[in-house]
């Protein structure tokens, strides 16, 4: 995906006026500011979930020996 860069925001700005008018953008970049917030401290519970089940199998299987076979190119 490339990046928007500065002018493409601007451009998002000016209809994001025009299309919200001047009193909603606050209530519109609190809003999603609160989603991406929520988004980030879910998955990061999710990865802290999955990282812990992790250890705990590490734990139980701690004798076994993981062998690693390489693919020849």
């Amino acid at each position: 995906m490339p990046n928007i860069g500065v002018p493409g925001l601007i451009l998002i700005l000016i209809i994001a006026l025009i299309i919200f008018g001047p009193a909603k953008l606050p209530q519109l970049g609190r809003a999603a500011g609160q989603t991406l917030r929520e988004f980030k401290n879910s998955t990061k519970g999710i990865m802290d979930d999955v990282t812990e089940e992790f250890k705990e199998e590490d734990k139980k299987d701690g004798d076994k020996e993981i062998v690693v076979i390489e693919k020849k190119k």
